[in-house]
């Protein structure tokens, strides 16, 4: 028999740390829940210490997933502990993920804590998460700089005390393949008690080498389990791709031998509702799941596809979840058939309410548009399930909007605050300009706007516009994301969808492990 890899999603966790990638409490249930339709192992849903909502979040996500492992990060106290284990208690299956730095830097200049003192902590905190599960994980935060002496002697402690998963963290993306490979085959073959734990893989990609630095883990090392996020997500320069790393061990079974639970036909849906709810874009010839992964323009290229597919292509587009129908519906479409290209595609809505106002949202698109494409209907979705879970204290009616050579642009909004409309006028340097004058004119937030990027969600000139918003104030970064044929109409949705969550108390501060 072969055996499983286990992948250890840390998206909600680990790639909300990327900045400007905060999640609302919603937006984390909704790609949990995309992860577990994925069929992910282990979920690391956030870390319950680090606020009042980030540990609301886990306790949701707990409620609502049942068929993956749901985790929390702890760092190595009792007090963060005791409030993973209570962000976990509804889990169906929970796991608690505790670290503490061991390398010299860290030790001396973060922790000001002697190597005596950071063993004794480890060993205390893994005894102490055991009262709540006998699923704990250990990191020694900065592994790949840590003495190696010393780390088999904390890891050979924390085995002892209870911890079934030993991660090995490549923090700051220093590794590189075979010399990380290297050091976990040796920290498995010194430490007397090793074959008791499963060791893990856990790299940033600062030098471009997490991917290879986790299958190297895991070939040379004899790791078991793959932490990694949705796109690469991630601080600095992202973590691990899960994409890639499932697509690599998935295409080459003849070169890793290791059997998957991972669903790859939800990998492509689960890209772009993350990529939707952060605000961070994929690029193009981004593997996997970039729009020009499976493009070819060389003719060379093309005329070997059209002859077998095998010339050019070792992934197939629709294995991970790219859909081969171009267009798939139009405005004489019923909602039977909306309905089940909704399941052909792998989306799954929590009511029926949101399914009639998904269906209104796709019918007065397609009296504006002639062609509906699969990725119209995604962003719909996704824009309406967000809509669905999100109080909206904003809610845009209606805009005007006047530009000519010559003249400043005019915009004029119509938006409801708490149900009360209200009316928005004014000037700015462009249309885009002028429609965020006006709502400010009316709304006054005092926020900061970091980021506004315009994004085609299919070709052609009748293509929707997605645009995501990224706006600051009193150190809180929140994105907005809003999509439309009309660039100003997407604009105003969008920034009004960020608004919406500066309004919002559900405050996520993600934390650093």
């Amino acid at each position: 028999m072969t055996e499983k890899l286990i992948i250890f999603d840390t998206t909600l966790r680990d790639g909300e740390q990327s900045p400007g990638a905060s999640m609302t409490k919603e937006e984390k249930v909704r790609i949990a829940k995309q992860l577990e339709r994925m069929k992910v192992d282990v979920i690391e849903a956030g870390f319950a210490a680090s606020s009042n909502g980030d540990f609301a979040a886990i306790y949701s996500i707990a409620s609502s997933v049942k068929n993956s492992t749901v985790c929390s990060l702890a760092r190595a106290n009792d007090k963060d502990i005791q409030r993973a284990a209570d962000a976990l208690k509804p889990a169906s299956s929970s796991r608690i993920h505790t670290f503490i730095a061991t390398s010299p830097l860290h030790m001396a200049k973060k922790l000001q804590m002697t190597p005596e003192q950071v063993h004794e902590q480890a060993r205390l905190a893994v005894r102490f998460a055991r009262q709540f599960t006998d699923n704990v994980e250990f990191s020694p935060e900065d592994g790949t700089r840590s003495d190696i002496d010393f780390l088999c002697r904390v890891l050979e402690t924390v085995i002892d005390a209870g911890a079934t998963t030993i991660n090995i963290t490549d923090t700051v993306g220093y590794g590189v393949p075979e010399l990380y490979g290297n050091l976990v085959k040796t920290l498995r073959e010194r430490i007397p008690n090793s074959d008791k734990a499963i060791f893990s893989v856990h790299c940033h990609n600062d030098l471009g080498l997490a991917v290879a630095n986790s299958l190297a883990g895991v070939m040379i090392g004899g790791a078991r389990q793959i932490e990694c996020a949705i796109n690469g997500l991630g601080e600095r320069a992202g973590n691990t791709s899960l994409e890639e790393i499932v697509m690599a061990v998935k295409t080459r079974k003849d070169y890793f031998g290791f059997d998957l639970g991972i669903d790859t036909t939800q990998i492509v849906p689960t890209s772009k509702l993350v990529s939707q709810v952060t605000g961070f874009i994929v690029q193009p010839n981004k593997a996997v799941v970039g729009a020009n992964a499976f493009a070819h323009a060389s003719g060379i290229h093309q005329d070997g596809v059209l002859k077998d597919r095998d010339t050019y292509e070792i992934i197939r587009a629709e294995d991970v979840g790219w859909s081969t129908n171009k267009i798939v519906l139009g405005k004489l479409s019923g909602r039977a058939a909306f309905k089940q290209r909704l399941q052909e595609l792998g989306i799954a809505l929590d009511s029926e309410g949101e399914l009639n106002s998904a269906f209104v949202r796709f019918k007065e698109l397609a009296d504006r548009k002639v062609e509906i494409f699969d990725e119209d209907i995604i962003a719909i979705v996704s824009e309406e399930s967000a809509h669905a879970q999100q109080r909206e204290h904003y809610k845009f009616v209606a805009l005007a909007q006047h530009s000519e050579s010559g003249e400043r642009p005019h915009a004029k909004i119509v938006f409801s605050v708490d149900g009360k409309e209200v009316t928005g006028e004014a000037h700015g340097n462009g249309p885009v300009d002028a429609i965020v004058n006006a709502i400010e004119s009316e709304v006054g937030s005092g926020s900061e706007l970091l980021l506004y990027s315009v994004n085609a969600i299919t070709t052609g000139t009748q293509a929707q516009g997605e645009v995501t918003v990224r706006l600051s104030r009193n150190e809180r970064i929140v994105n907005g994301t809003g999509t439309d044929p009309d660039i100003v109409a997407a604009s105003a949705k969008a920034y009004i969808s960020a608004l919406n969550k500066l309004y919002s108390n559900d405050k996520l501060n993600p934390q650093r492990s």
